[in-house]
């Protein structure tokens, strides 16, 4: 809390203040995962684009500088607000499963579930649903063309950027894999030399990906030139894309969840993501809890129980709308949430082996969010991923587009954990051209007085990350202090609390223990651990001071929220 406190982002106010409330933003304000993503929304802003322009720009050059966290080869979700109308929409760019995509694929010869199979190569990729989003985002809701819009990520695409430790150090982790592949190994080591930290990364083969899509919209990505080097690139790989599966893919408009929350509006990510259901539910369980006005243990313990309960009912009940039938307005009910809250005990942990584990019948800190209000009251949460670190560490060769791993997050063999440890069942088993289950949460909280837009990346954790961090906005923290607060996460199976390193007070690790927790990290008794997790960025809008503030994860050091006044009139 102390380092939130000392590096709280400045809020930005209109020169005047009128009486009463604000009815529009005084200028615009963007957090995301690196600075240089953050500067190419306001570049597009000042050309007259609005937040939606401004969501093309940032998430297309966090594909050229995160591709560590999401790219071209990955999905996505963007929540969005029009001021001018008041609808929210949500765009899915989740990825979907090609036809070959079978279970039988991704078990070893004993039945086991191939991690091999399922996390790295062709065989790990869905078929890629971010390029189609950019151009849904320009075509439907922005008023610049898409090339205007691209053009911040295609100049950094051709120029470069310095390498940053966490880009480096991945590549490091994962450079057995991906240097396997020929169009992998000529991006990340030009001249046989792998990419190092203050590197100048340059991408001509992506930003010719992007300035094909630029010309050509949507078929500049899934027909014609790129959409042949993708499929070449797989096949040369093992895998079996098809070209109609790759031309097929379409953006799926959903309707957003909404649910009120002592005093908040919160509007946030439907199914295929996991995490609006799991946060009404999560949510629900605490409102009547004055979690203030609790000792840090026992607030801990009441928000571990809420976790528990959600993961539970994800584990079993959640997956892709058009092909599982999902108990949503059950899952989302305050008759259900009281009944899950009446099943706490207000001193003692809930084994999860007791809650029930029989299944209807038969995302780490890889992903990144950026946060978005513009002055006119438009607003975009959007959330991008290609799974684990570097995806599937698969580029077919000529188009700079590093494919995803998103297979993983399928439950390719009902009750095996993925790699973030969550399981699933029928509900989130492949099928061809579904979409697999995701933890992505964008979300926008509005009060009276009060606009905040939110999310992180972080696997599994994803959902309690932005659970924390609303419940410190409900708690009257400002921006910066939200992005900062320390972190910890329950996800029902394996039973137990997750921690990061100095996430509790003196003594609450001993009096969770007492109560019958069992803790990972975190604590000054034996836990600690210098592991840090999330990248959670976050905009406010404060209506009644007609202010606007920036919350960039401190964790992130190339992250960058910032704030622009419009001009006046």
């Amino acid at each position: 809390m102390a380092l939130a406190l000392c590096s709280l982002s400045p809020a930005f106010a209109a020169d005047s203040t009128q009486a009463g409330k604000a009815t529009h933003p005084p200028g615009a304000a963007i957090a995301s995962g690196h600075a240089l993503a953050t500067d190419a929304g306001f570049e597009i802003i000042r050309a007259g684009g609005n937040a939606f322009d401004a969501a093309v720009a940032v998430s297309s050059t966090l594909s050229v500088v995160e591709p560590i966290s999401s790219g071209l080869g990955g999905g996505g979700f963007f929540l969005l607000h029009d001021a001018k109308t008041g609808k929210d929409v949500f765009l899915d760019a989740r990825e979907y499963a090609p036809a070959s995509a079978t279970p039988d694929q991704y078990l070893d010869k004993d039945g086991k579930l191939d991690p091999e199979r399922s996390q790295n190569g062709p065989w790990s990729a869905g078929i890629p649903g971010l390029p189609a989003a950019l151009v849904e985002l320009a075509q439907k809701h922005g008023r610049l063309p898409l090339a205007a819009s691209l053009a911040p990520a295609i100049r950094i695409a051709h120029e470069g950027f310095p390498v940053y430790a966490r880009m480096a150090g991945g590549y490091q982790q994962r450079r057995e894999v991906m240097r396997r592949y020929p169009g992998t190994r000529e991006v990340y080591e030009r001249g046989g030399k792998p990419i190092a930290e203050g590197d100048t990364f340059r991408q001509p083969e992506l930003a010719h990906t992007l300035e094909l899509l630029a010309e050509k919209g949507f078929d500049g990505f899934y027909r014609g030139e790129t959409a042949k080097k993708l499929l070449a690139g797989v096949r040369q790989a093992g895998g079996r894309w098809t070209a109609d599966e790759l031309s097929a893919y379409r953006v799926k408009q959903r309707t957003p969840i909404s649910f009120d929350f002592r005093g908040w509006k919160v509007t946030t990510a439907p199914p295929p993501s996991s995490g609006g259901i799991a946060l009404a539910e999560m949510l629900q369980i605490l409102e009547p809890y004055d979690l203030q006005k609790l000792d840090e243990a026992h607030r801990v313990h009441l928000v571990v129980e809420s976790m528990r309960r959600a993961y539970r009912d994800r584990t079993f009940f959640l997956g892709d709308p058009d092909f599982t039938d999902i108990p949503q307005d059950v899952l989302t009910n305050r008759d259900y949430a009281q009944g899950l809250r009446a099943t706490i005990h207000p001193d003692r942990a809930t084994p999860s082996a007791l809650l029930s584990g029989k299944p209807t019948p038969l995302e780490d800190e890889e992903t990144t969010h950026f946060s978005i209000i513009d002055a006119e009251g438009n607003r975009v949460g959007g959330t991008q991923t290609v799974n684990l670190l570097y995806g599937s560490g698969l580029i077919p060769k000529g188009t700079g587009v590093l494919l995803n791993d998103e297979m993983d997050d399928f439950a390719l063999k009902p009750g095996t954990p993925n790699a973030f440890g969550v399981m699933g069942y029928e509900a989130n088993a492949p099928k061809p051209g579904k979409r697999m289950l995701s933890s992505m949460t964008p979300t926008f909280m509005e009060s009276a007085d009060k606009v905040a837009v939110l999310g992180t990346p972080g696997g599994s954790r994803i959902i309690t990350m932005v659970l924390l961090g609303m419940l410190g906005y409900d708690a009257g923290l400002g921006a910066q202090e939200v992005a900062a607060l320390p972190r910890y996460h329950h996800q029902w199976l394996p039973d137990l609390i997750q921690a990061e390193s100095g996430a509790f007070a003196p003594g609450t690790t001993q009096a969770l223990r007492a109560m019958g927790h069992e803790l990972q990290g975190g604590d000054e008794a034996g836990l600690g651990s210098s592991h840090r997790w999330g990248n959670l960025q976050t905009v406010e809008w404060d209506k009644r001071t007609d202010t606007l503030s920036t919350g960039s994860d401190p964790r992130n050091p190339v992250g960058a929220g910032k704030v622009e006044l419009a001009p006046v009139p």
